[in-house]
């Protein structure tokens, strides 16, 4: 039996691809999960694994082609002899045994077909099942959330491609579910007679495989889950929190997109129960609050786990070095004060970190080795024109560093309205994976939540990353040796010293904060 291999995603927003190697050729006789190819797209180079055992019939590319996400890459002939074997056992079973095997080979004879977990985020190779909507025998509707995954940078909802009834879920609620392996198998699928051109194929195992077309979900691709009559769009924190509260979700009206329930409707829902008479619930949860010496554990996941790998991976593999300065907000101040009307009247809110980050996209032009990186084998340092400017947000689902783009080409008024804009998405647990790639520098803005000092860890693969304590209002003494009261905020450098040395990060930091002090000196250079 031949079949196909259709080119999955492999990056979000990546459409195409270069071939680089094949690692097999035509004949070759290749087995389950052996890679096949090396494809490189503008963001990583990655391998191509084989889903089946089988003979490679024909490459459709040559090296140096550009191959397309959801076309055939090469085509396979798939040894059915399993099929066969698997009918030999079967045969041979007792009758009470064939009958517990019924429903299996009633679904396999009539076709159903395995859904494959899609890319869900550049370099995300599993994913944590979270939550099942649906149960074995259940029938869904077209676009209905089928699974809640958890990754290390996002919880998704991941919906049916058809209608149809679940045959098999391949996972259990804990679980770790691997990206281009099967999630569930679902029956059913669409009206072959109505169009066709998108009649599935079969694969080695008599599983029907969707096309691509406008209509249709393709294997490695998803859509944004719908509201479906019956079912509670809610994120696992806020399942969480609505257990915690005692709270029914199906009796909440989700203010979020698509009727997504959000943390504010369960917080207050909670609130209004709290004005309602204490009932026996209540007092049990109060006895439970007060047990003394309990200990709890819980599985890192999520964000918190990739940022201790991330952490981790930073230290462990960067040298750490760090400079702290003083910097006079006097001027600052004054600036931001008669600036904000003007910028209240574009619907902006003008805080202090848009002259930080502008100030600092200054500084890069004249030290670019601050906003270079260095290969993981120190090997190769690359300088980067696009000044990348990462901001800590403390979002829905954790911290998170998503980054301002070019901000070199954006004057402060453009500054401030990506900043807003990156702040009210993490807060509200939208951030996309774009926002979050690509950094070139960080800040972290620890004054925010009264932090006065702190050591920064750098976001690899990033040279550099600052810290900006609180404003206190300090004694100083000036040019004639009088006291008066200043404005002051700590400033925290950490660089990574394989490639920047003390005296470069100092330099760089004076430049910066020379900026800061006299803002009123970036103006000639503001776009």
């Amino acid at each position: 039996m031949q079949t196909e291999f259709i080119l999955p995603d492999i990056g979000e927003g990546i459409v195409e691809c270069e071939l680089l190697e094949w690692l097999v050729k035509e004949g070759d006789t290749i087995v389950e999960d052996q890679p096949v190819a090396e494809v490189m797209t503008d963001k990583a180079t990655v391998q191509i694994p084989a889903m089946h055992a089988g003979v490679v019939v024909k490459l459709h590319y040559k090296e140096g082609d550009i191959a397309k996400v959801h076309a055939p890459l090469f085509a396979m002939s798939v040894d059915s002899s399993d099929t066969a074997t698997t009918t030999e056992e079967t045969s041979s079973k007792p009758h009470e045994v064939q009958q517990e095997d019924k429903n299996e080979e009633v679904t396999s004879s009539a076709g159903h077909e395995d859904f494959l977990l899609p890319d869900i985020g550049e370099g995300i190779v599993e994913c944590e099942i979270v939550k099942w909507h649906v149960a074995q025998g259940d029938k869904v509707e077209e676009d209905q959330p089928v699974v809640e995954v958890m990754t290390d940078k996002a919880v998704v909802e991941i919906p049916a491609k058809h209608a149809g009834m679940i045959v098999k879920l391949y996972h259990q609620e804990g679980e770790i579910a691997k990206v281009h392996a099967p999630l569930f198998a679902i029956s059913g699928g669409q009206d072959e007679g109505a169009n066709p051109a998108a009649k599935p194929s079969q694969d080695s195992q008599g599983t029907a495989r969707t096309p691509a077309s406008g209509n249709a979900f393709t294997d490695g691709a998803f859509e944004p889950p719908v509201a479906i009559p019956g079912k509670v769009l809610a994120s696992p924190a806020v399942r969480r929190l609505a257990r915690e509260q005692q709270i029914d979700l199906s009796t909440i009206e989700g203010s979020g997109k698509k009727g997504r329930i959000l943390k504010v409707d369960v917080l207050s829902q909670s609130h209004s129960i709290d004005q309602q008479p204490r009932t026996e619930r209540d007092n049990s949860s109060v006895s439970d609050s007060e047990t003394k010496g309990a200990t709890r554990t819980e599985k890192v996941r999520g964000i918190q786990a990739a940022m201790a790998k991330q952490m981790a991976a930073s230290v462990y593999t960067i040298p750490h070095f760090s400079v702290s300065d003083e910097l006079d907000m006097d001027g600052l101040i004054a600036l931001r004060k008669k600036l904000k009307p003007e910028f209240e009247k574009q619907g902006v809110k003008l805080s202090f970190l848009p002259f930080f980050i502008k100030a600092m996209s200054l500084a890069l032009k004249e030290f670019p080795i601050i906003n270079a990186q260095l290969n993981d084998d120190a090997t190769e340092l690359t300088y980067f024109d696009d000044h990348n400017i990462g901001v800590a947000v403390d979002s829905k689902v954790g911290l998170l560093v998503p980054n301002i783009k070019q901000v070199q080409n954006l004057s402060l008024l453009g500054v401030a309205k990506a900043l807003q804009s990156l702040i009210e998405l993490g807060r509200e647990g939208r951030l996309g994976g774009e926002a979050l790639k690509g950094g070139t520098i960080s800040i972290s803005n620890i004054g925010a939540l009264g932090g006065i000092t702190a050591t920064p860890v750098i976001n690899k693969p990033e040279a550099a990353i600052v810290a900006l304590g609180k404003t206190q209002q300090l004694p100083r003494f000036d040019a004639e040796g009088n006291v008066y009261a200043a404005n002051i905020m700590t400033v925290n450098w950490s660089g990574d010293h394989r490639i920047i040395d003390g005296a470069t990060m100092v330099k760089f930091n004076n430049t910066w904060c020379d900026y800061l002090r006299d803002p009123s000196s970036m103006l000639m250079h503001l776009v």
